[in-house]
């Protein structure tokens, strides 16, 4: 549409984080706080919900596998995945089929999936030389600025007694908005394969296999609250003007322990700050077990938004020194894996009167479980 324009390094970051709020808000997770609104006007029932939210994770399983596979040019790839994500996105609130929205979530999970690792390698290559931790920083708190974005819209929505086709096309629209005011900056080139970027293959070992393990269990631990939060919190209290927040509450708090993450980091290492943030994070995603109601569900959005993206910046950079890019690549598939399995497990156990507690539990104990391999690593180590 238009030729690419140079970006000062504080505006690059500015474009990759929203190029991820896109991807991650929209693309990933804007079905998390329109499924409330959902089940009550498709009546569509919860084992329906992980199904589509299944179909999701496994399109975005495979655009990142497909990102670290292909070589692209750069700007068509991240253009045509953010343009991807607005159109499915708006179909579904034209669609009113459950097998059509699995499908138009499938393409929007496989653009996000595409969108992810092109575009935040593209901020970051772009901020290497500038060499400023809070730009990095920014970029990364666009999962959160796009989690809580979409949830606040969500609110407004369901305050104005809008419908939940109304907020799909509503998020569609935006998003396509944001594409078009970032679309001038991505500037032509080529991505390579993770492989072929990587130099090397990675050097298995128990340690490379541990990692892998471990992030895959942070994408099954954290996927139960992630994909449910508003649904629990509308179980407990019927205003949405109460329970519609624990979505952005989630998001809010990621994006703004992103800037705490590095300076953590320094002084606890990337190995131990990944263990601690599995602990915080199954003790947020088991609280409204041990303590039902709507208290209970806010602290869980607050600890596992919080560390969603401490986790996620610790485990990549603990994965960068191991293994180099194949093996950050190897995290993020074993991650989406992850995912895909925690609404499998919620559609098996969850009863019949909507109840999460035995999902939330088994998330917890994966995360508890995971936390432990890493530990006992990170003691060796010192």
């Amino acid at each position: 549409m238009t030729a690419p324009r140079r970006a000062s390094p504080s505006r690059t970051a500015i474009v990759g984080l929203t190029a991820l709020a896109i991807a991650m808000g929209v693309g990933r997770f804007a079905f998390t706080p329109i499924l409330p609104m959902m089940q009550v006007e498709a009546r569509l029932s919860i084992a329906e919900g992980a199904s589509l939210a299944s179909a999701n994770y496994i399109g975005t399983l495979m655009g990142a596998v497909a990102a670290t596979l292909v070589r692209v040019p750069l700007a068509p790839a991240i253009r045509a995945g953010l343009l991807t994500i607005g159109l499915a996105t708006i179909a579904m609130g034209f669609e009113r089929r459950v097998m059509g929205w699995t499908m138009l979530r499938f393409v929007a999970g496989f653009a996000t999936g595409w969108v992810l690792p092109l575009a935040s390698g593209w901020a970051l290559e772009r901020l290497a030389a500038a060499r400023r931790p809070v730009l990095n920083a920014t970029v990364f708190a666009g999962f959160g600025v796009g989690i809580a974005t979409a949830g606040v819209i969500c609110i407004a929505l369901m305050r104005a007694r809008a419908t939940s086709e109304h907020a799909w096309i509503v998020l569609g629209v935006l998003s396509l908005g944001a594409t078009t005011v970032v679309w001038p900056f991505f500037a032509n080139g080529v991505v390579a394969s993770a492989r072929h970027a990587s130099g090397e293959p990675i050097g298995w070992s128990l340690d490379a296999g541990r990692l892998v393990l471990c992030y895959g269990g942070f994408g099954f631990g954290y996927i139960v609250p992630a994909t449910f939060l508003p649904v629990m919190a509308r179980q407990a209290v019927h205003d949405p003007g109460v329970f519609g927040w624990a979505w952005p509450v989630f998001g809010i708090t990621a994006a703004a322990s992103t800037f705490a993450a590095a300076r953590w980091a320094r002084s606890l290492g990337h190995r131990r700050l990944w263990s601690l943030g599995h602990l915080v994070m199954a003790l947020g995603v088991v609280l409204p077990v041990l303590l039902p109601g709507i208290v209970a569900i806010m602290l869980c959005a607050l600890l596992v938004g919080g560390m969603f993206t401490v986790i996620t910046m610790a485990g990549f950079q603990e994965a960068r020194d191991v293994g180099g890019v194949t093996m950050i690549a190897a995290l993020a598939s074993a991650f989406a894996i992850g995912q895909i399995g925690g609404p499998l497990v919620v559609r098996g156990v969850v009863r019949g009167d909507g109840s999460f507690a035995a999902a939330l539990l088994i998330a917890g104990a994966v995360l508890v479980g995971t936390a432990a391999l890493l530990a006992v690593r990170a003691r060796q180590a010192a």
